[in-house]
């Protein structure tokens, strides 16, 4: 299985921390950094599920020239998020188009979109994309219209994001809706064991990976959402980014 993953990547830089007082010069919490996790986000996130559900796939990608890290500090004991800092963001080249990028998507069996709209892709890029795929799907953060997602197989947008976009055809479009599942069409699909949410860092990811996986296995969504909501209920209950097994 060729499956070839485009769009934005970065480093999740998860620095835990101890909290014991407050600063003198301001009524803040001082943090004591006491241990630092990096891992491959964003896109690369996406490709790590990909590796982690179907470990003898062969994963290609299309990313941006440019780093991009976002650092989360972290209360230790509560898992609490105090700040995030982003950097690169203002680094980011184009897709650009060559015989070579055009190749690999006709190729794949899979084409796996993370649009995190930070300029890598254009509207115009997404609907080349889509309409040279075999097998594709959308997981995007931007205003999106029919004309950009018809051509997709399945778009993947969480409850938040759909409302941001409820113009559109719903015909190929997967709501998440966290610990109460999915929706599809008009159809409910509840998670089969949610677990207590401890991080949702990540979670989109496990779902569009483990989705588009058993799909191109079955043919069956109804089967394909409800394992993508037991793999995104696994992930969700333990810290950080992480992958299921």
């Amino acid at each position: 299985m060729k499956v070839l993953v485009i769009g934005e990547i970065c480093v999740d830089e998860f620095i835990y921390c101890d909290i014991n007082r407050l600063s003198p010069e301001a009524p803040v919490p001082v943090l004591n950094p006491i241990k630092t996790i990096k891992n491959a986000g964003m896109a690369g996130n996406t490709a790590a599920n990909v590796k982690a559900l179907a470990p003898e796939s062969n994963i290609m990608y299309l990313v941006q020239e440019g780093d991009i890290t976002k650092t989360r500090y972290v209360e230790s004991k509560s898992n609490h998020m105090f700040l995030r800092v982003d950097r690169g963001e203002d680094n980011i080249k184009p897709f650009e188009w060559t015989s070579t990028t055009n190749s690999m998507i006709i190729s794949a069996d899979i084409v796996i979109v993370s649009d995190y709209n930070k300029g890598f892709l254009s509207d115009g890029d997404l609907k080349v994309i889509a309409a040279k795929s075999k097998l594709s799907i959308l997981d995007s953060k931007r205003k999106l219209t029919d004309d950009i997602i018809k051509d997709f197989t399945f778009i993947k947008l969480n409850e938040n994001e759909y409302k941001n976009n409820t113009h559109l055809n719903p015909e190929n479009i997967i709501i998440t809706l966290g610990a109460k599942g999915a929706s599809f069409k008009d159809s409910h699909y509840p998670s089969p064991k949610p677990q207590e949410t401890i991080d949702v860092s990540g979670a989109g990811d496990t779902f569009t990976s483990s989705f588009i996986i058993t799909y191109f296995s079955t043919g069956n969504v109804g089967v394909s959402i409800m394992q993508a909501n037991q793999k995104s209920s696994e992930v969700v209950s333990k810290r950080g980014v992480v992958t299921p097994i």
